[in-house]
């Protein structure tokens, strides 16, 4: 049966506070800043390693005026890392590495105590992924902003615990460990998910931290979060919504964010036809923002295709052509990187039965088949191939230069 995988596509729509003490970003003074210093078409505050404040902004602006979106990958531990980075620096372009609520209490360990009011193991495992991304990620060369993914109102101890984090690490390097954190409120009513999310984006401003929100709600399951039963007009924002975030968010100085709008986007695996994307939403919206904030820009923001796994082509083309600068994958990249192991295995079934004796002989040692190390690499090499595919979708291959 013919299937087609849609996982979670939202919108994101980045601004910042025009009282911000860093630079407001501009297609004029982007190109006036000139390049070349580490990437030959990157800006000159966008260098190898983890990316933050200035840097960042500049980054998705870079995206925004040639045209392409970066890719957001879900990790879960350090070789799932590792194959991001890699493909990063493989097909020179930026990436996002993020870490989910489930993923980063994986990356920690299951065994761990992960009490609900603390949610420990879950701070741990995403504060040792952040800081595992920072020791390795100037060595692939290639720029890489380091997000966590959505957080509930339920999982806000996590997000207490990440911000602390950050606020830590800018004590004593002048930036915050991740660069940008996602809180997910979109079930919450929308004065109250605005309300929180000003309270915590006053506190990300002072360390130049980006904070995304969402607005909407994506259907399907993942990661523990159940949408499925969820009414179908809460999976398409509206203008006005948007702009209500825009105007409350920019009243906060120094602010950095991006809006997630839902636009028709679910969670897991469906039948083709029964997930209606609605990618024009994101022109509409465009054209409300530019009217409101009297612009000159045609696409005066920064939206986010929020998922993406399994998406048609064509929505994903329709996506950038209205402004999309980072869409997220997941789905896809878990069954590429088990695609690898299920290949690996059916190859060398008759050598991965026994420690000792194969189609060689029964005295045969088979150590160098069921070595973690080989079929790791292959569900790496797997994963890494379908990364392409995604870079070349989104028009970010070679755009470092």
């Amino acid at each position: 049966m013919a299937i087609t995988r849609v996982v979670a596509g939202l919108l994101c729509l980045a601004v910042a506070s025009a009282a911000s003490p860093l630079a407001p970003t501009t297609l004029s003074n982007l190109n006036l800043r000139g390049g070349g210093k580490y990437f030959p078409k990157m800006p000159d505050s966008v260098k190898p390693g983890v990316v933050t404040g200035q840097a960042l902004k500049d980054l998705l602006a870079t995206a925004k005026e040639h045209g392409y979106a970066i890719p957001a990958v879900n990790c879960i531990g350090t070789g799932s890392i590792n194959q991001v980075l890699e493909a990063a620096k493989k097909f020179n372009c930026p990436v996002m590495v993020q870490f989910s609520n489930g993923g980063s209490q994986f990356f920690a360990g299951k065994s761990l105590p992960n009490d609900k009011d603390k949610l420990q193991a879950c701070v741990l495992g995403a504060v040792a992924g952040a800081k595992y991304v920072r020791e390795v990620a100037e060595a692939y060369g290639v720029p890489v902003v380091l997000h966590s993914d959505h957080c509930a109102k339920k999982l806000l101890p996590w997000f207490d615990g990440m911000l602390a984090a950050d606020e830590e690490y800018f004590k004593k390097h002048g930036e915050p460990l991740f660069s940008s954190h996602m809180l997910d409120l979109s079930e919450e009513p929308l004065n109250e998910n605005i309300e929180i999310c000003v309270k915590y984006l006053k506190r990300m401003a002072k360390i130049n931290c980006l904070l995304e929100m969402e607005l909407g709600i994506t259907g399907g399951e993942e990661d523990g979060v159940n949408n499925e039963g969820v009414d179908n007009a809460s999976m398409y924002s509206q203008p006005d919504e948007i702009w209500q975030v825009v105007k409350a968010f920019n009243e906060v100085p120094n602010s950095m964010f991006t809006i997630a709008a839902a636009f028709g986007n679910c969670h897991g695996v469906y039948k083709v036809g029964n997930v209606k994307l609605a990618p024009e939403i994101l022109g509409n919206a465009q054209k409300y923002i530019k009217e409101k904030m009297n612009s000159k820009e045609d696409k005066p923001v920064n939206f986010v295709f929020h998922g993406g796994s399994g998406s048609e082509k064509k929505a994903i083309e329709e996506a950038l052509g209205n402004g999309v600068i980072k869409m997220n994958i997941d789905t896809d990249i878990q069954w590429a990187a088990w695609d690898g192991v299920r290949k690996f295995e059916a190859e060398k079934h008759d050598y991965l039965q026994s420690q000792i004796g194969n189609p060689e002989g029964e005295d045969k040692p088979n150590k160098k088949y069921y070595d973690p190390r080989t079929w790791m690499r292959k569900s790496e090499e797997s994963a890494v191939l379908r990364l392409e595919e995604t870079f070349k979708d989104l028009k970010t291959t070679g755009m470092l230069g």
